[in-house]
């Protein structure tokens, strides 16, 4: 694992394509699947109490970029409720991780296109924490297409929207009824918002969504003292990827970016704590981009 905290070449603090060979798996992913493993924190986040008390509800956060702000969030103070599909390992891993950190973990898996099972989520949170005070929206889905939308089928996209935008439309509508002033909810967009590739079109589609949401929602709820921001990833190394995309696809992931090299979970997270957090009190609305390098415009 590398040290985040050490000054160093950016490009160098982790491993740079041809990643170790790593085959193809299936999705939803494992995290004890990928050879090259990925550092979600767990040897070097550093918390101060920035969300001390603060009771969170994460989605996607059995692995990868969930996993790296579920600990985060724990090592700052707070509870978290973990949702995630079906991956059950790497679910007990993540709760294990909040534990250690003297805080309380609650896995709840299930498939967030429900609309039930999102409010369920809320409603599981505020009855087991006592309330809801950070939301983060970063469970997705996507699927790579080669041949573009030519090949893209409805049943693929419905499954990409109803995952990506309507579990975030419900999820804030329960969510934001049970929050109250100075809570915070955390959205995941994506460089593809601002760079679609043709073989993400629907994926894309979406994270452009999300940050419209985003902007429109944080306006909306603004008066009621809560504020909404999203992060938007680069190319991250998690099991989403070799899940989602053929080997060809990602034996040089991140080799394009500035930096020379995928991100890590550990990159991410910092941004997401930083917007949870009351640090970031004059902000709303807004999209931080941790991209490598890439401008996300």
């Amino acid at each position: 694992m590398a040290d985040q905290y050490r000054m160093q070449h950016p490009g160098e603090q982790y491993p740079t394509p041809p990643l170790d060979d790593q085959p193809e798996i299936p999705y939803p992913g494992r995290t004890a699947e990928m050879v090259s493993q990925p550092d979600h924190g767990e040897r070097t986040y550093r918390g101060s109490g920035r969300l001390d008390g603060r009771r969170a509800l994460v989605t996607g956060a059995d692995s990868g970029i969930g996993r790296a702000v579920a600990l985060a969030f724990a090592r700052e103070g707070a509870d978290v409720v973990l949702s995630y599909l079906d991956e059950d390992d790497d679910a007990q891993q993540t709760a294990a991780l909040v534990e250690e950190a003297g805080r309380r973990a609650m896995p709840v898996p299930g498939d967030i296109r429900s609309e039930e099972f999102c409010r369920g989520l809320i409603e599981t949170t505020v009855s087991e924490l006592g309330g809801i005070d950070i939301l983060v929206n970063n469970a997705a889905y996507q699927h790579l297409v080669s041949g573009g939308i030519a090949d893209m089928t409805t049943d693929q996209f419905d499954r990409v929207m109803k995952t990506n935008l309507y579990a975030l439309f419900w999820l804030c509508k329960y969510g934001v009824a049970q929050m109250a002033p100075g809570s915070t909810v955390v959205n995941s967009t994506s460089i593809q918002a601002a760079n679609p590739s043709p073989g993400l079109l629907d994926y894309a589609t979406t994270k452009a969504g999300i940050v419209d949401f985003t902007k429109g929602l944080a306006a909306d709820v603004a008066k009621n003292g809560i504020r909404v921001n999203a992060v938007a990833p680069g190319p991250i190394w998690t099991p989403l990827i070799p899940a989602t995309m053929p080997r060809d696809a990602y034996e040089q992931f991140g080799k394009d970016t500035p930096l020379g090299r995928p991100g890590q979970p550990a990159e991410l997270a910092p941004a997401y704590v930083f917007l949870a957090s009351q640090e970031s009190s004059y902000i709303t609305g807004e999209i931080i981009a941790v991209t490598g390098g890439v401008p996300f415009t």
